[in-house]
């Protein structure tokens, strides 16, 4: 429940079963289905569809759920910081662990299909990419699609068939630089790379402009110095701090300036507490 992308195809969340869905590329087998739920105290309970992996396949699906569950970011110096704020200590039980995409590739796709739309149309577009270029899985649903196989297609596909509009030209050119190794999203999870240098990278990419690029370094990265401003987040803040008109994006940043580069996760667990502090351990 860490931000509404993860409801998108292959992904899916069942608030009531307390479960997420999701179909995961794997190296050296198909695809898997995987739905995980709650186990024993500490643990995941984890079900698979297909036949039963090798070890070496049951690794590497391993990997890729730690991967997309962000399993192996320390947020302890978080913790601490929000551990006297009034409005963000309920976030040191356990919140704050964003999930991802298998690549930053599909995290960028994603939330360039976010944008001057209505959730709907996000929705659509994400299911047809998934439904269209994705790779079956046993059970058939389908993986998020590869660079290489969204360079394939041409523009004429994202504008029939995703429906994508002005995005079908920025989805083809980034899925022919990236399957060309032009550009390395990857990298930008270098902990060396400055949040400057990777904030400047992901602004060059096409479709991805300021609100873009904080999110999927806040989603993908977990680079958390920006704050995540749109349409969406601003009237949300000023309705939860009691505010009476709209506030400036400066005036906002201001408040959680105190969190250096942890700001942007401050702010959006400020805004979601109720997405997910019911679902927290006591």
């Amino acid at each position: 429940m860490s931000h509404g992308v993860a409801d998108l195809p292959p992904g899916s969340v069942d608030e009531e079963a307390q479960a997420y869905t999701t179909t995961l590329a794997l190296p050296f087998a198909q695809p898997r289905t995987v739905r995980i739920l709650a186990g024993r105290p500490g643990f995941a309970r984890v079900e698979v569809e297909g036949r039963t992996l090798g070890a070496r396949g049951a690794r590497d699906l391993t990997a890729a759920m730690r991967q997309i569950l962000n399993l192996d970011e320390d947020l302890s110096t978080f913790y601490a910081l929000v551990a006297k704020d009034a409005d963000l200590s309920w976030a040191a039980r356990g919140a704050g662990r964003m999930l991802r995409g298998q690549t930053v590739f599909e995290d960028v796709v994603k939330t360039i299909c976010t944008t001057n739309t209505a959730w709907s149309g996000t929705r659509k577009m994400a299911a047809a990419l998934v439904d269209n270029l994705g790779v079956e899985a046993p059970g058939g649903r389908r993986t998020f699609p590869t660079p290489h196989a969204m360079a394939e297609v041409d523009v004429e596909f994202y504008r029939e068939v995703v429906r994508a509009g002005y995005r079908g030209p920025y989805f083809k050119q980034l899925a022919s630089d990236v399957a060309e190794g032009t550009i390395d999203l990857e990298e930008l999870h270098d902990p060396d790379l400055p949040d400057d240098e990777a904030a400047a990278r992901l602004l060059a990419l096409p479709g991805v402009g300021p609100y873009a690029a904080a999110h999927v370094m806040l989603t993908s990265l977990g680079r958390y110095s920006r704050l995540v401003l749109d349409s969406w987040t601003r009237p949300t803040y000023c309705k939860l701090s009691g505010a009476r008109s709209a506030l400036k994006d400066a005036t906002i940043e201001r408040r959680f300036k105190r969190y250096g580069e942890w700001a942007g996760l401050a702010f959006w667990l400020y805004l979601t507490r109720g997405w997910v502090e019911d679902g927290l351990p006591i």
